[in-house]
């Protein structure tokens, strides 16, 4: 395990904004009473890009975005259990390019839903505990990992209804996990993180051929040879309290912590010595009253801004290109003063979503300059 970290001292951003970028209130809607936890668009299909997902209560709502700040209502899923919250919502897609939805949250059930019949297309069961997050491979779209309350994460195939991979065990999760994210090129890596402050990282390629044979198996999704990955590559103690928003920069790693700041840095692992390595913290960047847990970040596709609210409603945009950290926007509005959860930024970063405790949805729109 380390907690060393090399090399320079990490460049801190500065909170006063370069101005780089305005944007403005072009939409806002009331989803309904209960909080939204969670909003994401459709980076998986390049003819959905402007489509976007929530979820709040026991509600899974598609919308699109149009020209001019409208936002249409494509279709409604109301799960048949009136007390599940759903906490997390990604995309994914079948065989077949079948626009897919998987969400979960509190019930520990996983909901797989057919974005074209506005139906349950499988379910998952597994999870002894809440779903808190659940991440899509944008290479093979039929896989998904889900973070769980239960201290493990789960590799599923949307396709086969499989539980592939259990990662959990004698070097796993201690807490809660709250976020997971797969590598964007190394189909092999993921990371996760949790309340036990830590973040790991896993290493699948030992058990590839799992993988491949969930596309093929054709017994009964309960006989497949769910196989459990106890021991990370590199376990890494950057934080000193709850992690709860994990993203992959190409080969470094943003983590988001309840310390008022995500961090960006350089995991090196050790490849002959399993969970050991060094940690290069590279760069910092401070989101003020972001103290409370369950506040995620989001990119555009490219990865080049980063956008995150706090409990005050407030947004706070981040080039991530850039050293020392740039903010090139602080969003604000009267009406906005409930806790947001979770962001969204569309594919160019022009548009950014944002969902909040109170059933909100704002969107905010780039100002075209003169």
């Amino acid at each position: 395990m380390t907690k060393t970290t090399l090399g320079c001292e990490a460049a801190v951003g500065s909170l006063a904004p370069s101005k780089k970028r305005d944007y403005r209130v072009t939409n806002r809607l009331q989803e309904g009473k209960r909080p939204i936890y969670a909003v994401v668009f459709n980076f998986i299909d390049s003819r959905y890009y402007n489509v976007f997902a929530t979820v709040g209560g026991n509600r899974v709502t598609v919308y699109q975005c149009l020209e001019g700040g409208v936002i249409a209502v494509l279709q409604s899923y109301i799960d048949e259990d009136k007390d599940e919250s759903f906490y997390t919502v990604s995309w994914a897609c079948d065989a077949d390019g079948t626009p897919l939805l998987v969400a979960g949250g509190i019930n520990g059930i996983i909901r797989v839903i057919d974005a074209g019949n506005e139906r349950i297309h499988k379910s998952f069961v597994g999870h002894g505990d809440s779903v808190n997050e659940i991440r899509t491979q944008a290479l093979r779209p039929s896989l998904v990992l889900s973070a769980s309350k239960d201290e493990s994460v789960r590799l599923w195939n949307v396709q086969t209804g499989i539980c592939i991979l259990i990662f959990a065990g004698a070097g796993g999760h201690r807490n809660e996990v709250l976020s997971v994210d797969f590598h964007p090129s190394d189909i092999y890596r993921i990371a996760s993180c949790g309340m036990d402050n830590t973040v790991k990282i896993w290493s699948m390629k030992e058990f590839w051929t799992y993988v491949e044979r969930s596309f093929t198996w054709e017994g009964l999704p309960s006989q497949f040879p769910t196989k459990y990955v106890q021991f990370p590559v590199l376990i890494a103690s950057i934080h000193t309290n709850y992690v709860d928003c994990i993203r992959w920069l190409g080969d470094f790693i943003l983590s988001k912590s309840v310390d008022n700041e995500f961090i960006l840095w350089e995991p090196k692992m050790k490849e002959q010595s399993p969970g050991e390595g060094t940690v290069d913290i590279l760069q910092k960047y401070p989101v003020p009253e972001c103290d409370i847990w369950f506040i995620k970040l989001s990119c555009d596709f490219h990865y080049n801004t980063a956008a995150i609210g706090n409990r005050e409603g407030k947004i706070f945009v981040w080039e991530l290109q850039t050293s020392p950290p740039s903010l090139i926007a602080r969003l604000s509005h009267v009406q906005s003063k409930s806790p947001i959860r979770q962001t969204a930024m569309s594919f160019d970063g022009s548009t950014i979503l944002s969902c909040c405790e109170d059933g909100t949805i704002w969107r905010w729109d780039t100002v075209a300059t003169a």
